[in-house]
C-alpha cells in the first residue's frame, strides 16, 4: 500500500490529511505513527478518527486515488480537493533527513501561487478559502470547514461568467415565488375574509404548502444542508449549521404533523384545534440566505473586476527591435530581460525597463498618482501601464512577467482582497456554543418530559424537543442585521455616500487612523495657473499674454493649465514665432523682435539672466508647493508663473470634523517632501509620506494594522489600489479611477472628503440600531 502522499517522506514536501483531504500547512502539526509511517493532520479532531480505525481512511484513500488514476499531485476534478495546491512535487528538493520538517508543508504552493496572473482564464484554475487558506481546491465551491464561497487565486482577464453567482440567482428566482405561495397559504387567514384553510380543506391546505416548500428546501438550498452537515462533521458550528437545523426541525416536525396529526397533544394545537404548520418558515428562511448569498456573490465579482481592470493597464502586445532593428510585434509574455523594444508617442510602456534612445514625457499617474507627466531621457527609469506621450524611445526591457510593478500591484490588491476575512457576524459568534446548547437543551427536553410528563409522554416529548429546535431556528437573527444595513446603505447613497457591505458598515465606527492620497483626494487633481508676480515696471497682463502664446505651442501639460488659466481670465494669447523647447529647462520664442524665455532658474542663469530680485518670491511660491516658473524679455526677468494641484474647498472642514471624531489622519502622496509638507502644513495633517510608491502605501497600511490599529485609506488612483484592498475600510473618490473604486468598500460619490465623516457617523448609527436588534433577538 502506497501512503507516501500522506506520510513523512523527504523526496515529498506536501503533507495531507489522509481524513479529510487537506493541505497541511501548519509549522508542527498533530501526527500519528501507524506502521511505520508517520501521519499529519489539520486537527485534532482528525488524528482521533484515524487512530479510531486507519485502515479505512487510508484503503479510501487508495480506492479514491486509483479510481480516477491520478497521483496526489495530479489534476482533480472540480470538487476534489488539491493535496498540494496543484503544483507537483520538486524532484530536486533536497533532502533534509527529518520527517518533522518535511511535514511542514511549503508555502508557495499557496503565497505565491496566489499571486499568480494570467492574461487568459486557464483550465484547472485553483480556488482558496479566504478564511481558511490552508484549503485549496481545482474550481469553485464551498469551504468545509466555514461554508464560505472559496474564491480564485488567479488573476485572469478572462471574461466567462460567474457560474456560481450564475447557479445561485437561478435557485433565488425559483425559491420566490414558492416561497411567497406558501407565504400567502400560510398567512392568509390574518387577512380579513380570506379563509384558505375552509376554503381548501385542511388536507389540500396543509400538503399544498408542504409540496410547494419542498423544492425550496431540497434544490434551491440543498448546498446550505451540505454546509451545516460539513460544519457538524468539522466540528465548527456556525450559522449554516443553525439555518440547516432550524428548517430542516420545523419542515419536518410539519410533515410529520401532517402525517400523524393525532400523535400531536391537545396543548400544541391551535385554537381551532388544528395542527401547527411552519412550512412557510422554513421556506421563507432558504430565500432570505439566498438573497444573501446573491448579493454576496455579486459583491466578490466587483472586486474582481478591479483586478482586471489593473491588468488591463499593460498592453497585449510589445514592438521588439531584432539585431538588425527591425520590429516585430509580440506578445507580452514572449518578452525576456535585455530585449530591446520601441515605445511611440501614444503608447503605453510595455513592461518596466531603462530607455536607451530618445526623450519623451510619460504620464505615471498610474504609478504616482501626480498628473504632472515626468520627462525621461537615455538612462532614466520607465514603467510598464505608463503612457508615452511626446516623443519615441527605445527601451531596454528590465523587469517583465510576474516580476513587473505593474503585475505586484495586482498581487498586492488580490491578496489583500482575499487576506480581510468577511464579517463576522454577532451572530456566527454566538453560534459557536449556541447551537451545541441547543441541542443539548433539546435532549433534556426530550427526556424530562418522557420521564415526568402526561401521556401520551413520547408525543409530548418529541413535540418539546422539536419546538426547542424549531424556535432556535435563527428567523431574527438573519433579519436583524440585514435590515440594519438595507437602512444604513439607502440613507448613505442619499448622501452621497455608497457602501458596498455591511463590513464596511461595521469597521467604519472603529476606524482609528485615515491615510488619504493627496492629489484628487485632498487636492483638485489637475494643476491650474495658480498666481502671477511681476517684476517692477511690468503690466501683469502683457506679460500672461507672452506667456499663453509661448505655451500654446507647447505639449506639456503645464502648458495647458496655463493657457486655460490665461483664457478663463479674459486674456487673449499672444502670437509667438520661433518656438523652442528646452528639455528639462523650459520654452523660448519671439515676439515682435523680443526673446522671450519661461522655465525654471537654470535656463535663465545660462543666458546671463539675473534672477536675483525674484528669487525669494519664487522661493516662496516652492514652500508653498507650486511649481513656480520665471519669464523673462531681452534678458531682463520679468515675474514669476506658478501652476499648482489646488486643495479642495472642503477639504480643511473635513479634517477639522475627522479631527474631532478622534481619527488621525496621515497623508500619502507620490509628490515630493517639500509639496507634501506645505500641504499638509496647511491642512493640518498629522503626518505627511511623501515620494511613497504603491508598494509603500501598502506596507504603511499593514504596519499600522500590526500595531493594532483600525485603518481607513482614502485615495482615487490605480496607485492607491493595493492599500485600498489592504485596509479595514477602503474610501475612494467617486472622481477618481474605476480601479481604486472596484478595489474601495466605500465610494464618495462627489469626491468631498466630509464624505468619510458621514460615513463615520452613518456606521455609528446603523451598529447601534443592528446592536439593538440582535439583542431584541436573542
Amino acid at each position: 500500500m502506497n501512503n507516501d502522499k500522506h506520510a513523512a517522506r523527504a523526496e515529498n514536501p506536501v503533507a495531507i490529511d489522509p481524513v479529510c483531504g487537506m493541505t497541511v500547512t501548519k509549522p508542527s502539526p498533530p501526527s500519528h505513527t501507524h506502521l511505520e509511517e508517520r501521519y499529519v493532520f489539520c486537527s485534532v479532531s482528525c488524528r482521533d478518527k484515524f487512530i479510531t480505525n486507519p485502515e479505512s481512511y487510508l484503503n479510501k484513500s487508495d480506492s479514491d486515488e486509483a479510481k480516477d488514476g491520478s497521483s496526489c499531485c495530479a489534476p482533480k476534478p472540480a470538487a476534489s480537493k488539491s493535496c498540494c495546491g496543484g503544483d507537483s512535487p520538486d524532484a530536486s528538493e533536497p533532502d533534509e533527513g527529518s520527517a518533522d520538517k518535511d511535514h511542514r508543508s511549503h508555502h508557495h504552493g499557496h503565497t505565491a501561487a496566489a499571486a499568480v496572473v494570467t492574461a487568459k482564464g486557464a483550465k484547472g484554475a485553483k480556488y482558496t478559502c479566504p478564511m481558511h487558506p490552508e484549503v485549496v481546491q481545482v474550481g469553485p465551491g464551498d469551504c468545509p470547514k466555514c461554508g464560505m464561497a472559496l474564491e480564485p487565486m488567479e488573476v485572469s482577464l478572462d471574461d466567462s461568467e460567474d457560474g456560481e453567482l450564475q447557479n445561485m440567482q437561478r435557485r433565488f428566482w425559483i425559491s420566490v415565488p414558492l416561497s411567497l405561495a406558501v407565504l400567502v397559504l400560510a398567512m392568509g387567514d390574518m387577512v380579513p375574509g380570506v379563509h384558505f384553510r375552509e376554503w381548501l380543506g385542511e388536507g389540500v391546505f396543509g400538503w399544498s404548502q408542504a409540496l410547494l416548500s419542498l423544492p425550496v428546501l431540497v434544490y434551491c438550498g440543498g448546498s446550505f444542508f451540505i454546509r451545516g452537515w460539513r460544519s457538524v462533521v468539522n466540528r465548527s458550528p456556525n450559522m449554516w449549521t443553525l439555518i440547516a437545523l432550524g428548517t430542516a426541525a420545523a419542515w419536518l416536525f410539519s410533515f410529520a404533523a401532517l402525517l400523524f396529526p393525532d400523535l400531536l397533544p391537545v396543548a400544541f394545537r391551535e385554537s381551532n384545534g388544528a395542527v401547527p404548520l411552519y412550512f412557510e418558515a422554513a421556506a421563507v428562511i432558504i430565500t432570505l440566505v439566498l438573497l444573501g448569498q446573491v448579493m454576496e456573490l455579486r459583491a466578490r465579482g466587483q472586486t474582481s473586476m478591479a483586478l482586471k481592470a489593473l491588468l488591463s493597464l499593460a498592453p497585449p502586445k510589445a514592438l521588439r527591435l531584432n539585431e538588425q532593428g527591425d520590429e516585430e510585434e509580440v506578445s507580452l509574455d514572449d518578452l525576456q530581460q535585455g530585449d530591446r523594444l520601441r515605445v511611440k508617442p501614444g503608447e503605453k510602456v510595455p513592461v518596466d525597463g531603462t530607455v536607451l534612445e530618445g526623450r519623451s514625457t510619460i504620464d505615471e499617474s498610474m504609478l504616482t498618482g501626480e498628473p504632472i507627466p515626468q520627462e525621461k531621457q537615455t538612462g532614466d527609469s520607465v514603467t510598464g501601464g505608463t503612457v508615452n506621450q511626446t516623443g519615441s524611445l527605445i527601451m531596454q526591457a528590465g523587469s517583465v512577467g510576474n516580476d513587473t510593478l505593474l503585475s505586484r500591484i495586482v498581487q498586492m490588491v488580490s491578496n489583500a482582497q482575499r487576506s480581510r476575512a468577511p464579517i463576522q457576524k454577532l451572530a456566527d459568534k454566538f453560534a459557536g456554543w449556541f447551537v451545541p446548547a441547543v441541542v443539548l437543551i433539546s435532549i433534556l427536553a426530550f427526556v424530562i418530559w418522557a420521564a415526568i410528563g402526561p401521556e401520551p409522554a413520547l408525543s409530548h416529548a418529541l413535540v418539546a424537543a422539536i419546538s426547542v429546535l424549531i424556535i432556535a431556528c435563527p428567523c431574527a437573527l438573519g433579519l436583524a442585521t440585514p435590515m440594519s444595513v438595507m437602512v444604513g446603505v439607502g440613507r448613505g447613497a442619499r448622501e452621497g455616500v455608497l457602501i458596498r457591505d455591511a463590513e464596511a458598515l461595521e469597521q467604519m465606527e472603529k476606524v482609528d487612523v485615515l491615510l488619504c492620497d493627496k492629489t484628487g483626494t485632498l487636492t483638485e487633481g489637475q494643476p491650474v495657473l495658480q498666481s502671477v508676480e511681476t517684476a517692477t515696471g511690468v503690466d501683469e497682463e502683457e506679460l500672461l499674454q507672452w506667456v499663453a502664446g509661448l505655451e500654446q505651442a507647447s505639449e506639456h501639460p503645464l502648458a495647458q493649465a496655463i493657457v486655460n488659466g490665461v483664457k478663463e481670465r479674459g486674456i487673449t494669447p499672444a502670437k509667438v514665432d520661433d518656438f523652442e523647447s528646452v528639455t528639462g529647462k523650459g520654452v523660448r520664442g519671439m515676439l515682435n523682435g523680443k526673446t522671450l524665455l519661461l522655465g525654471n532658474a537654470r535656463l535663465l542663469e545660462e543666458q546671463g539672466i539675473d534672477i536675483s530680485d525674484l528669487a525669494d518670491a519664487m522661493q516662496a511660491r516652492q514652500e508653498r508647493g507650486e511649481t513656480a516658473m520665471l519669464a523673462a524679455v531681452d534678458g531682463k526677468v520679468s515675474g514669476i508663473v506658478s501652476v499648482a494641484d489646488p486643495i479642495k474647498k472642503s477639504t480643511a472642514e473635513a479634517v477639522k470634523q475627522l479631527h474631532e471624531a478622534g481619527i488621525r489622519i496621515v497623508m500619502l502622496t507620490g509628490d515630493n517632501e517639500r509639496t507634501a509638507k506645505s500641504v499638509g502644513k496647511q491642512l493640518n495633517i498629522d503626518e505627511v509620506h511623501a515620494d511613497a510608491l504603491p508598494e509603500d502605501k501598502h506596507a504603511l497600511v499593514e504596519k499600522l494594522q500590526a500595531e493594532g490599529l483600525v485603518v481607513a485609506m482614502a485615495g482615487d488612483g490605480v496607485n492607491d489600489a493595493p492599500a485600498l484592498a489592504r485596509a479595514d475600510v477602503g474610501i475612494a473618490m467617486g472622481t477618481g479611477t474605476d480601479v481604486a473604486i472596484e478595489s474601495a468598500s466605500v465610494t464618495l460619490v462627489k469626491g468631498d472628503l466630509r464624505g468619510v465623516a458621514k460615513a463615520y457617523t452613518l456606521s455609528r448609527a446603523t451598529m447601534k440600531n443592528i446592536r439593538q436588534n440582535l439583542f431584541f433577538a436573542f
